[in-house]
Formats: C-alpha cells, structure tokens, sequence
C-alpha cells in the first residue's frame, strides 16, 4: 500500500527513478532544500510499500509553496495568494495508481486551509498526458507563457511555451 509522508531532505538521494522522465523538471540540491525549509508542510511524497518514492509534489512532490503579490503597490501583473505546483511527478512504475490526484487534492485542501484563491501549475503545450490529467481535476488554461522552459522537448527553436493552468479553490 502506499501511503503520504511528509517529504525529508534524504529524500532527495531516492527519487532520482522518479525524476527520470524526460518531461520531469529536476531542479538543482539548493532548490529542493528551499523548499523544504519554507514550505515544510506542502512538500509530501507518496511511499512504496518497499520504501520507494513513488511520486512526489514539490509543494507536496507535489513540491509546492503559497505566494502573492507584495501588499502595497503591487506590480501590474500581480497574483493574489495562491497555492503553486512546482512540480507533480509519479514514478513510471506507480502511474494510473491515482497518487497524482492524490497528491494534487491534498495540495488542494491546504490551499483551502491556508485561504488561497486558487492552485495554479505550469505544463508543458507538448505533455497532452499531464494535460488531460490536470483538465480531469478541473484545472483549466488560464494564459500562454513564452518560451518558460529553455529546451523544446517538440524540436522547435528557442525555449518550449508553458500553460498556466489554474483551479478555483473555495475562497474564489
């Protein structure tokens, strides 16, 4: 049985299977320990019954965070407070199992706990999977990002566009 744990900075030495993928964003060492040490509680993994990370969510691997726009005087272009996906990845030996619904409800609740307007992801335009997944949840596109990752994984020039997908939580 799997189950979700909080996510521990070892951690980081046991999911390298996870993040193989070629449409999983890795991020460096100093990344993922400031997630850990902001967003503690947002950071969760799904464990295998033998000990293996089978997906994570970097606000809960999913990894994630809370954030807004600064208070006074916001930029034009300002976010009310909201909870983000960094990163959702499941484990190719774990998917279809529903541990990114899981984990994407469970970023879902804290959102709600913690009073944000809604939870908002970047995809890539070319993982038509994630989108599916992300639309079934109820996430919708909300805006085009130029060129937000450096690689095209499609083989296009320059960097890949990026959905910003979004899903209304209870305060919204």
């Amino acid at each position: 049985m799997t189950s979700l744990r909080p996510f521990h900075a070892m951690d980081i030495f046991a999911f390298n299977p996870t993040n193989l993928d070629p449409l999983t964003e890795t991020y460096d060492l100093n990344f993922y320990l400031s997630y850990i040490a902001r967003w503690p509680h947002l950071f969760n993994v799904a464990e295998g019954p033998s000990k293996s990370i089978d997906a994570y969510q970097t606000v809960e691997t999913v990894m994630a965070k809370l954030e807004s726009s600064p208070p006074l005087s916001p930029p034009q272009h300002a976010l009310p407070w909201h909870a983000h996906i960094t990163a959702l990845t499941v484990s190719p030996f774990s998917r279809r199992l529903g541990l990114a619904r899981t984990l994407s409800s469970s970023l879902g609740r804290s959102g709600d706990a913690y009073n944000a307007y809604f939870v908002d992801l970047f995809v890539r335009k070319s993982n038509r999977i994630a989108q599916r997944l992300y639309r079934g949840m109820g996430y919708s596109v909300w805006r085009t990002v130029r060129e937000y990752y450096s690689d095209d994984l499609s083989g296009g020039e320059g960097g890949e566009d990026a959905w910003d997908m979004r899903k209304a939580l209870g305060r919204d």
